[in-house]
């Protein structure tokens, strides 16, 4: 029976076909900026986990006996359905996540182009040959895991769970994707093209909640191979829980508390925009990439502070649809009290808050999951709103005169996934990228990702990296072979 809703009832994959749970239950998924209820999505068992991987292990075989051509023809194919969809997946990415339609409109583009990017490396997951004793031949083959579990996060749902898979598949696996339970509709979109795209069992997409599918995906015997994109204790939870139940390949992309460096002698004209578009307000700062640590040399720090204060105020929060909107609404109840706790967690530990805080006024705001985006000044490295991940949209500015002091205070935090460093002197901001602990270092710029330029972090912030070669070799086990003639 279809729920009375705008997108009614929507169906995972398993083996090929469009199913409910096998329990008969569902997640409903409500609208963020209203809490209007969207529609509803199986919330899947151990059982239906079971199934995906009983199919994919029948499924493994016959694709990775196919040749990378072929392989990258199917993974061509997908994106090509994708780029069909896009209105209908961008209206329900928006509806689902709160984000602002400005930024989604741009990630199924995204993932298309992972998509493509990904088709064409399957011959690159190469071997080599070692030449280590005379008369014999000495090689090395890389071969796929089999069934592999791929687990995304919410804040940019169709995008991560679209691109993720291009490189396992590409690999010669066969995917489990649990998409996020707090946005899964477009993950349904997905499900109904790969059921149309790919042999029957190849990509399976299980909805549910992280404590029943991703448990029982991250605890399956036959599931080698797992990848994860979310918090830090997510993180540390799989981990645990993988080890538990055999000796598997985990990697991570976690959680960041990233600095963006300005010092004196940076384009303050691009710093300053910068500073506030590094925070991903169209996202609601929900985003593990988010400078959200801006460190403000003395020389500069008031101007500077004045200026973003400015432009934080002028950012527009609304209709997360209207392509006016800055800013649009808070994922979920559960995001919304984390932010607010945070903002009274730097007021009770000193900061001074210059900018937002609370919930935008107006009767467009009395429903939903809304809060004003929000700049902490006077912030200090004891501070929890310095050390600890919020995922919303709240900017901590700390004052610096010193370029050890600033180098020790960025890398102080158990994070280590991105930076920004701002500076127009080439030996500053190459000394400074080298002391900086995180993966992703930008010179004079923020947030942007480059394809096949690894993406991963450093310390509690990840293991393994993304979107580059890398990504498709860690999907491979090498094999190493004797041919011995003498």
């Amino acid at each position: 029976m279809t729920s009375d809703s705008r997108f009614g009832d929507r169906r995972m994959l398993i083996d090929g076909r469009l199913v409910d749970s096998e329990s008969g239950e569902w997640l409903t998924s409500l609208n963020p900026a209203t809490e209007e209820v969207l529609g509803r999505v199986p919330s899947g068992s151990k059982t239906d986990i079971d199934r995906a991987v009983e199919a994919g292990a029948r499924a493994f075989s016959p694709w990775w006996e196919l040749d990378h051509a072929t392989r990258g023809r199917y993974v061509r194919e997908l994106a090509a359905r994708l780029r069909e969809r896009t209105d209908e997946i961008t209206e329900m990415e928006v509806l689902d996540t709160g984000n602002t339609i400005r930024k989604m409109r741009a990630d199924i583009e995204g993932a298309c182009q992972t998509l493509d990017y990904y088709s064409g490396l399957g011959a690159e997951a190469k071997g080599e040959t070692i030449p280590v004793s005379p008369g014999n031949l000495h090689i090395s083959v890389r071969e796929p895991y089999g069934v592999v579990g791929r687990i995304v996060a919410f804040n940019h749902p169709i995008k991560f769970t679209a691109s993720r898979m291009a490189a396992p598949l590409m690999a010669g696996n066969a995917v489990v994707m649990k998409p996020p339970e707090q946005a899964p509709l477009s993950s349904t979109v997905l499900a109904e093209i790969c059921a149309e795209v790919f042999p029957p069992g190849v990509v399976n997409i299980v909805t549910g909640l992280g404590r029943t599918v991703g448990d029982a995906l991250v605890r399956h015997p036959e599931v080698r191979r797992l990848a994860l994109i979310g918090s830090v204790p997510t993180g540390m939870a799989i981990q645990r829980a993988a080890a538990e139940t055999g000796v598997k390949n985990v990697t991570l992309e976690l959680g960041g508390k990233n600095p963006m460096i300005v010092f004196p002698d940076a384009d303050l004209s691009r710093a300053i925009p910068a500073a506030v578009a590094g925070m991903n307000f169209g996202h609601q700062g929900q985003s593990c990439g988010s400078t959200s640590r801006l460190f403000l040399h003395d020389s500069i720090h008031d101007q500077v502070l004045e200026k973003i204060i400015g432009t934080v105020d002028g950012l527009r929060v609304g209709d997360p649809m209207s392509e006016n909107s800055d800013m649009g609404a808070m994922v979920s109840p559960a995001q919304l009290e984390k932010t607010n706790s945070y903002i009274k967690a730097g007021q009770e530990d000193g900061a001074r808050l210059v900018a937002g805080g609370g919930r935008p006024k107006g009767a467009e705001f009395e429903r939903g999951y809304w809060v004003r985006p929000t700049v902490f000044a006077d912030v200090t490295p004891d501070m929890r709103i310095f050390n600890e991940e919020i995922f919303g949209p709240v900017l901590s500015v700390i004052r610096w005169s010193d370029a050890d002091e600033v180098v020790r205070m960025a890398n102080s935090v158990q994070y280590g996934l991105a930076a920004a460093v701002w500076t127009e002197d080439l030996r500053t901001a190459v000394r400074t990228a080298k002391r900086v602990k995180s993966g992703y270092v930008w010179i004079n710029g923020v947030s942007r990702h480059y394809p096949a330029c690894e993406f991963g972090g450093m310390k509690n912030s990840g293991v393994g990296t993304e979107e580059g070669l890398s990504e498709l070799l860690s999907y491979t086990q090498v094999k190493t072979i004797h041919f011995l003639v003498e």
